[in-house]
């Protein structure tokens, strides 16, 4: 009971604020641009990122401050699960863009909307802040939290990976459908690395390295 109320306490939020701020909820066309803006960003961040993630933590210590912090000290498994996720990652969304790009062109299917990149360095510093903490948020509960908490209730790995990755996806419902099957890939993917190497921090540097690549190929791309 305990993962399925933090999900909806700690994700549900962020949905309706993520489709507030970009536009699609609000019935903006496909191919449009989708504005970057530090203040939102930063706003985001303050309010919802980052205590979210304070109180995920606080949590998995069991209420005794953050001391599960400890456990996670960044190790050589890290920089291996992020040598193997980052490039994963950036494959399937590539893969998914093509399979758009294609259909696009020969069968008139729209194209996603245009994300748009920082206008300056203070824009992008603030993205790579607010990217980085996204990832350790949603690694730390789908994977660090929610894998380790089913193994009693769900034995068999894939079941576990399954249900992670169902959740994962469905946090994701405001970025259209070939949003949720991007991250049912990317959840199969980072749930089978952390799962092998029981890696944060790998799985969470890929997670924010992946979101900024988005926002660069978005930008280049237009």
């Amino acid at each position: 009971m305990e993962p399925l109320i933090l999900y909806f306490v700690l994700f549900f939020p962020g949905i309706y604020a993520l489709g507030n701020f970009d536009g699609i909820s609000r019935g903006v066309e496909l191919s449009q641009i989708i504005p970057f803006s530090i203040v939102r960003e930063l706003g985001r961040t303050l309010t919802y990122t980052l205590p979210s993630l304070a109180l995920l933590w606080y949590i998995m210590s069991d209420k005794k401050g953050f001391s599960a912090l400890k456990n996670t000290k960044p190790g050589k498994q890290d920089f291996l699960s992020f040598a193997i996720g980052l490039p994963g990652l950036i494959l399937t969304g590539i893969g998914i863009s093509l399979i758009i790009s294609f259909l696009s062109r020969y069968q008139n299917f729209p194209l996603p909307p245009i994300i748009e990149a920082p206008a300056n360095a203070l824009g992008w510093i603030m993205l790579v802040f607010s990217c980085l903490g996204t990832g350790y948020l949603e690694e730390s509960y789908f994977r660090y939290y929610l894998l380790t908490k089913l193994e009693g209730q769900l034995p068999l790995v894939a079941m576990r990976i399954a249900f992670s990755t169902v959740l994962f996806s469905l946090c994701h419902i405001y970025e259209g459908p070939w949003g949720i099957v991007n991250a049912v890939l990317a959840g199969i993917l980072l749930s089978t690395v952390f799962t092998r190497y029981k890696s944060l921090h790998g799985i969470a540097w890929a997670h924010g390295v992946y979101n900024i690549f988005v926002y660069i190929m978005g930008h280049y791309g237009s």
